[in-house]
């Protein structure tokens, strides 16, 4: 494959030789494009010799080969990283005053970018803005991490580690191309932790962040699948690419599942769906005063999943069914008897076990999960960051699926 690796002229710009090894030793051919500022960090010689191509960002080199065009043209993917709030811009504007942006304007395949500046230029108002135009014209933009920026500071806005935005082209790549193991499938996941309504200001809720959804997420379109998200409250946000349906409460959740089965070819219930909702809920605030303690009373949400579970009987089309189950151990039995018990229960094809607690699994990046499969193969433990654990849970259902 043929990748044009953009480098803007940020501080990170030197983990970006960290990502074309990654490309390189891929067995992909990378042509790097820094920009006139990013040679000041990194040089060309550097460039050049892990590519193995030779470096330029002025158009006015190669004039016969016309490389403002023929770069864009001809690749297969575009990356930039890291890409300033000043690459940002120029891109959004469509500007091409340089071997860079004009190689954007000429690009066929997926574009994608990884932002990288000082907290403030990432949330102000006009990168906020230009973000969302390139997101418009399809361009996928890895947000960025929080943690040590140049010099004290920390904050959102440090480039993605190398390997996250190796992920996120290669997962480009496969949904442009519509290959993988789901290609022509549909694939629903239900992601975030759902909030019942107290009162116009209150909820219940749960811990829940969609991590682990949204790279479910990934690793479905990365396999070739058309996504549909049913989305409840996540802290992160969905991968460009997908059908969002935004839902709030448990019941909105049953809906929108139940409406999208019929057109559905596999179901993974990774949302946290809250177990009870007030039996009541109040039309206006929920005054302290001092009176006496308010007394709210629950009652039982559906068992979405078993509904599902029921909802395909009969359907003369294959639907593999997944469901997640967030444990801990009690005085009766272990994390893994309870998740045994319950894919009995719920007649799923497959359980994936996460064991939680107030340090596990919730808002952490990476988790070890076990996967029980209602035919009695022997479970399977995997364990690793929330991408590695989706590849297996995604590759789990497609194997279940018929050729």
């Amino acid at each position: 494959m043929r990748i044009v690796l953009g480098v803007g002229g940020g501080i990170a710009a030197y983990k970006a030789a960290s990502l074309l090894r990654l490309f390189t030793e891929a067995g992909h051919h990378v042509t790097v494009i820094p920009t006139d500022a990013a040679t000041r960090f990194v040089g060309t010689a550097t460039w050049e010799a892990l590519s193995g191509n030779p470096v330029t960002n002025s158009v006015w080199d190669a004039v016969d080969r016309v490389n403002h065009v023929r770069l864009g043209h001809e690749a297969d993917l575009i990356v930039i990283a890291p890409a300033t709030a000043d690459v940002l811009a120029r891109a959004a504007a469509g500007l091409a005053d340089d071997l860079l942006t004009g190689t954007l304007l000429m690009a066929h395949g997926p574009v994608v970018m990884a932002p990288a500046m000082h907290t403030e230029m990432w949330q102000h108002a006009a990168t906020r803005a230009n973000v969302e135009t390139l997101r418009g014209r399809g361009i996928i933009i890895v947000e960025p991490a929080s943690g040590r920026l140049t010099g004290a500071d920390s904050g959102p806005g440090r480039l993605p580690e190398p390997a996250d935005i190796f992920t996120a082209a290669m997962t480009a790549v496969g949904r442009s191309e519509g290959t993988g193991s789901l290609r022509g499938r549909r694939v629903t996941i239900s992601v975030g932790g759902t909030r019942e309504a107290l009162d116009p200001v209150r909820f219940l809720g749960n811990r829940s962040s969609g991590k682990q959804g949204m790279a479910l997420a990934e690793a479905a379109l990365a396999e070739g699948a058309q996504v549909t998200l049913v989305l409840a409250h996540a802290e992160v946000p969905a991968p460009p690419g997908c059908d969002v349906v935004p839902v709030e409460s448990a019941l909105e959740l049953r809906d929108a599942v139940l409406a999208a089965l019929p057109t559905t070819d596999v179901l993974v219930m990774a949302a946290a769906v809250a177990d009870y909702r007030p039996a009541e809920v109040m039309t206006t605030k929920i005054k302290k005063g001092d009176g006496e303690d308010p007394v709210i009373t629950l009652v039982r949400n559906p068992d979405v999943l078993r509904e599902a579970v029921l909802a395909r009987a009969g359907r003369t089309e294959p639907l593999v069914i997944a469901g997640f189950a967030a444990e801990t151990g009690d005085a009766t039995a272990d994390p893994l008897a309870h998740a045994r018990a319950k894919l009995a229960r719920k007649g799923c094809d497959f359980l994936v076990l996460n064991v939680v607690g107030s340090s596990l699994v919730f808002g952490q990046d990476s988790s070890e999960i076990t996967i029980l499969d209602a035919r009695g193969a022997e479970s399977a433990v995997i364990s690793g960051s929330k991408r590695v654990v989706a590849d297996a849970v995604i590759a789990h259902a497609a194997e279940l699926l018929p050729d």
